[in-house]
């Protein structure tokens, strides 16, 4: 079994400049995500980190689950540990993270985060995940991070991935160079390769959006929706609906069999849910890397240029001709300015 450690190093020789701070980066991820993985496992044995965390809100006025702050506060000290990197941005922080020691301030590299998506499901025993995203800094290294360096579009992102915390524990990343997942071996305590070079399906059979919101969507939205519920022999539809309601978990299988994911605006949140700097960016990133495509609906979401750090999007993201053919109702039956 080749670990994810091994793995890392092996494909440094893909990067003729890597000196080592993105794999040590990664082996931090690593690290905070075994750690994270360990707590999940014994959420149904304990009290002390289900539920919420009593008067706490992140920046989107969301109460933080308690599994929310731990997981943040695990990653945040295992990125700083090591020094490879100058700050980071997470869902859970009002503001982004200067890392300011000596080394920290000469690092290369800013992460952005969602330390545990889905956190709302981990007392039903629901699949969780880790989201992170990783940009080489654009301010003066030496000198204290800036918002600058974290409002990059997703097309500059160097590397990404998830953690998927479920019947078995995942780690899926991608460096720009396709998109390969380790399962955690709990009796070796580590990664070991078991999907390399995922590949999304062109056309998948399940959709997945929250159809309670059905009432408040676009109305391209609702047409797809329809379309993937007709009877059609040649396009073997009606598709399956599938949602977990953790983004993490229902990309992830969406990705491994075919599908499109959806959130859009017209629901409680008018702009959609979705973060696009700690959520929409990295997947988009590794949907993309294998062979799917990431929308708003309208554009591509590795291009639009971020303005502010908790911004959301709506989100179209999985099989290219099935995101294809959503955006090709949105583009007959909606239209930006209207939704």
């Amino acid at each position: 079994m080749i670990t994810l450690g091994e793995y890392i190093v092996k494909k440094q020789s893909e990067y003729p400049n890597a000196t080592g701070e993105l794999t040590s980066l990664l082996s931090s991820i690593r690290r905070a995500a075994k750690v994270v993985n360990r707590e999940i496992n014994r959420a149904g044995l304990v009290s002390d980190i289900i539920g919420g965390s009593f008067g706490r809100e992140n920046a989107q006025g969301e109460v933080q689950q308690k599994l929310d702050v731990f997981a943040n506060d695990i990653f945040k000290a295992a990125l700083e540990a090591r020094g490879e990197v100058c700050g980071i941005a997470s869902e859970e922080e009002d503001d982004f993270v200067v890392f300011d020691s000596h080394t920290s301030a000469n690092s290369k590299y800013v992460v952005l985060m969602d330390p545990l998506d889905g956190s709302s499901n981990i007392d039903v025993n629901v699949s969780i995940g880790t989201i992170f995203s990783i940009y080489r800094r654009i301010s003066e290294p030496g000198e204290p991070v800036t918002l600058e360096d974290f409002l990059q579009p997703g097309v500059n992102q160097i590397a990404a991935g998830y953690v998927v915390y479920g019947s078995s524990t995942m780690l899926v990343y991608t460096t720009g160079n396709g998109v390969h997942g380790f399962t955690y071996d709990p009796s070796l305590g580590s990664f070991g390769l078991s999907h390399e070079n995922i590949r999304i399906p062109e056309q998948g059979q399940i959709y997945s959006i929250n159809e309670g919101n059905y009432i408040k969507f676009p109305e391209g939205v609702k047409k797809y929706i329809k379309f993937c519920q007709e009877k059609d022999e040649e396009s073997k539809r009606p598709y399956t609906s599938r949602y977990i309601g953790s983004l993490v978990s229902d990309f992830h299988r969406n990705m491994l069999k075919g599908g499109i994911y959806i959130y859009p605006s017209g629901t409680s949140a008018p702009n959609g849910k979705l973060r696009l700097l700690y959520e929409c960016n990295p997947l988009a990133f590794l949907a993309e890397q294998a062979g799917g495509q990431a929308t708003d609906g309208y554009r591509r979401i590795m291009e639009i240029k971020p303005t502010e750090l908790h911004q959301r999007t709506p989100y179209f993201v999985g099989s290219s001709r099935m995101v294809d053919k959503a955006g090709e109702f949105m583009s007959q039956y909606s239209s930006p300015e209207t939704e």
